[in-house]
């Protein structure tokens, strides 16, 4: 048996799954920008970054649509076509990539995060976690 749990998620409404090695995830961190906000409805995205070899599409065929973001990169964002759950982004600034959204893992409890991201975009009733690194804009 492998110490290296599988981890699966999806959809609200299951067309769309997904999964990848426990160990496949980098980092998890929130995001503030404000296109997290508006492609959440939420204050921040709580995101894993991935290897895309480690993120394996199972079924269903996700939509995208691509902005630019607040950083000046383009950005994929993926999501249900069906339900709209958002999924997975990719970004031009981080080719071989992806970051999934930490919510739609069927189990997300064991997902660590490691500190936030664009706290510049906070807002004032979704604040920073300060007791984690903190960056205003893109990290590194």
């Amino acid at each position: 048996m492998s110490d290296d749990p599988i981890e699966q998620g999806g959809c609200l409404c299951g067309a769309v799954r997904f999964e990848l090695p426990r160990s496949g995830v980098v980092t998890a961190n929130n995001c503030h920008c404000r296109d997290c906000q508006r492609s959440t409805g939420s204050g921040f995205a709580t995101i894993c970054m991935v290897p895309d070899a480690a993120f394996t599409l199972l079924s269903g065929e996700p939509r995208s649509y691509e902005v630019t973001g607040e950083g000046g990169g383009k950005v994929d964002r993926s999501f249900c076509g069906d339900c709209g759950s958002p999924l997975f982004s990719r970004v031009t600034a981080a080719p071989g990539l992806t970051f999934v959204k930490a919510a739609v893992f069927d189990d997300p409890s064991w997902i660590e995060v490691a500190g936030s991201w664009w706290s510049r975009s906070a807002q004032p009733w979704a604040p920073v976690d300060d007791s984690k690194p903190v960056t205003e804009g893109n990290p590194g």
